[in-house]
């Protein structure tokens, strides 16, 4: 299933925008603005018009999953930043796996308490893609959204609880394909999530997977 917003929909109807100021934006300003757009430009982070953390995903999944997850739920996150932020103070807990140091030391000076954040050397097929597998039927929802995705599916899946979801950044990439198809063979549907996100002058898309009778109540 896939979701276009209209905002979407008449982006693609013109050439690639590059700067935001540009006149192909400005009729859209009020629906920038109000979702603070125009902040994640000038900061350069992806936040809300208050200036509040926000997942780097469209526009449209973080509406979708602002209403559907809840606080009893646990999350693992490959990749992590204001993302893990924005779920930390939505969730019970929040196990996100890092690959940059520099990063890691960054954002885990501001992290809350229910976060566990673990640093781990990118080997693409090595310990960065199978560190979930040390956790058995624990997590409500697996976000990927760092490097090594395909291999990150496909060792989540013992992880999941059995309505869990996963949550795919960035899925309008072929290049992810394989891990597509390694889901769907494992009994998961999809549904596409395009249209802006913060920072971004152009539409891209995040996905959720899902089986029946899952926490999201797809």
């Amino acid at each position: 299933m896939k979701i276009v917003d209209k905002l979407t929909r008449r982006l693609f109807k013109r050439k690639p925008v590059v700067d935001p100021r540009e006149a192909p934006l400005r009729g859209l300003s009020p629906y920038l603005a109000a979702v603070g757009w125009f902040d994640s430009v000038e900061t350069g982070r992806p936040v809300d018009a208050e200036r509040q953390p926000l997942p780097w995903y469209t526009y449209a999944s973080l509406s979708f999953l602002g209403e559907r997850i809840n606080r009893d739920m646990r999350i693992f996150e490959y990749g992590s930043g204001n993302s893990t932020l924005w779920w930390s103070q939505r969730v019970t807990s929040v196990v996100a796996c890092e690959h940059d140091k520099p990063w890691f030391d960054e954002i885990g000076t501001q992290l809350p308490g229910n976060v566990d954040y673990r640093y781990c050397e990118l080997e693409y097929g090595g310990e960065y893609s199978r560190l979930i597998s040390s956790f058995a039927a624990e997590f409500d929802c697996v976000v990927i959204d760092g490097r090594d995705r395909v291999n990150c599916a496909r060792h989540s899946l013992g992880a999941l609880k059995s309505d869990g979801v996963i949550v795919w950044d960035n899925s309008d990439r072929a290049c992810y394909q394989e891990g597509f198809d390694f889901l769907r063979d494992n009994g998961f549907r999809r549904i596409d999530f395009w249209g802006l996100g913060p920072i971004n002058a152009y539409p891209w898309c995040t996905s959720i997977f899902y089986r029946d009778g899952n926490c999201l109540g797809l």
